[in-house]
């Protein structure tokens, strides 16, 4: 029964040491604010969650409709139309992507080279900000158009598919 103090304790040295470093690695990667996959995500113009206001409040968006669009039952023009959103959002969101990984790895330079000064993080910062917005948007508002092309039976399914709403292929016994 002696042994629970010691245990205990070595388990908290053990969590402890491992809480007091979550960045442990990150200090090696190319743009230490970023991983390999963000940095992936962003030249290739992949949404990385920048759309799930939309997506988890029933704005679908064209790549994952594309994907479903077998079990969405997409007639022809809609998927010609939302092909062509997809295509739309991609020519927007990738120029931004690469824009943001340069100013990103401006700022990464700058400190790691310790020429940041107030002034120059201000600006450094004043140019992110607003491609991130500019980037989130070029997400959302796709989400918006490829909406509105579906009909409510393809919403509802799309969200069953997602796994956002019960399917409602089960029966209720009947009395």
């Amino acid at each position: 029964m002696k042994m629970w103090p010691v245990i205990a304790s070595m388990i908290l040295a053990v969590a402890g040491a491992h809480a007091q470093t979550p960045y442990a690695g990150m200090q090696t990667r190319p743009i230490k604010a970023l991983s390999e996959q963000q940095i992936a995500d962003l030249m290739s113009g992949r949404g990385m969650g920048l759309a799930l206001a939309a997506e988890l409040n029933g704005y679908p968006g064209p790549m994952h409709v594309l994907e479903l669009a077998d079990q969405l039952a997409l007639s022809a023009e809609q998927r010609s139309r939302i092909e062509q959103l997809f295509a739309a959002m991609k020519d927007e969101a990738i120029p931004l992507g690469r824009e943001l990984l340069e100013k990103e790895s401006d700022l990464d330079r700058q400190f790691a080279t310790r020429a940041v000064t107030a002034a120059s993080l201000h600006e450094a910062t004043a140019k992110i900000g607003p491609l991130q917005a500019r980037l989130r948007e070029a997400h959302l508002k796709y989400h918006l158009a490829t909406a509105a092309l579906l009909n409510a039976e393809q919403m509802h399914r799309y969200a069953e598919l997602r796994g956002y709403a019960k399917s409602s292929n089960h029966h209720t016994p009947q009395h």
